[in-house]
């Protein structure tokens, strides 16, 4: 699909310049992004490109849906997690990407791709970080047997959920013990911060990190 963005992508992000382009990683359902699609979306941003790293991703045909220039990068495909990432950095920039959300994206992504967009990579994940960071994240809480769960926006950098800490939100569920019943109670939270946080982005009012040198 085409979609070239009419400006070069560039570091700044700011409510003057108009919506926000950004890009949107998902590698499943994509619930964050049919919110963003709805909330942000024409609006405080614009939504200029989707991929994922799974070609059966139901993210994938929401972008369709939406008219989003939507593409797979799976990692079978190319040489290393490298080259994968070069590609989708390139791809992404190329319609004129300045900033970049994850969205239930499960795959990590190397120093190379945030050195393209710095202090410009958004993630949300399910737990209040620094508590259990990665994988399983709910499930770890659980087995943990704590009573508040939460989710977690932050700007990712090259460790795994430990970027600095944009916005948090809770919720007391003292009595739960079905990971499924977490993270029902959960998504509410996700699509209510997540586009909050992305509206911040593009206004200019969050203080990203130091950019990441180019390797």
């Amino acid at each position: 699909m085409t979609g070239a963005a009419d400006e070069a992508p560039d570091q700044s992000h700011g409510a003057s310049d108009g919506p926000l382009p950004i890009a949107v990683l998902a590698s499943g359902q994509g619930t964050n992004l049919q919110v963003l699609l709805d909330t942000v979306h024409g609006r405080e941003a614009r939504i200029v490109a989707v991929a994922s790293d799974r070609p059966d991703a139901p993210a994938l045909r929401r972008a369709g849906d939406a008219g989003v220039p939507a593409a797979t990068f799976a990692r079978a495909d190319f040489p290393d997690r490298a080259a994968r990432d070069e590609a989708i950095a390139g791809w992404l920039a190329d319609r004129g990407a300045r900033a970049v959300v994850l969205a239930g994206y499960m795959a990590l992504l190397t120093p190379g791709f945030l050195a393209r967009f710095p202090g410009g990579v958004l993630n949300v994940h399910p737990s209040l970080l620094p508590a259990f960071p990665g994988l399983r994240a709910v499930e770890q809480a659980v087995e943990h047997g704590v009573k508040v769960f939460g989710v977690t926006v932050h700007f990712v950098d090259e460790g795994i959920d430990t970027g600095p800490i944009v916005a948090q939100r809770a919720v007391e569920l003292p009595d739960v013990t079905d990971p499924a019943a977490v993270l029902a109670a959960l998504r509410p939270l996700e699509h209510s911060l997540l586009p909050e946080a992305v509206r911040s982005l593009a206004a200019g009012a969050l203080r990203p990190p130091a950019p990441i040198p180019p390797p």
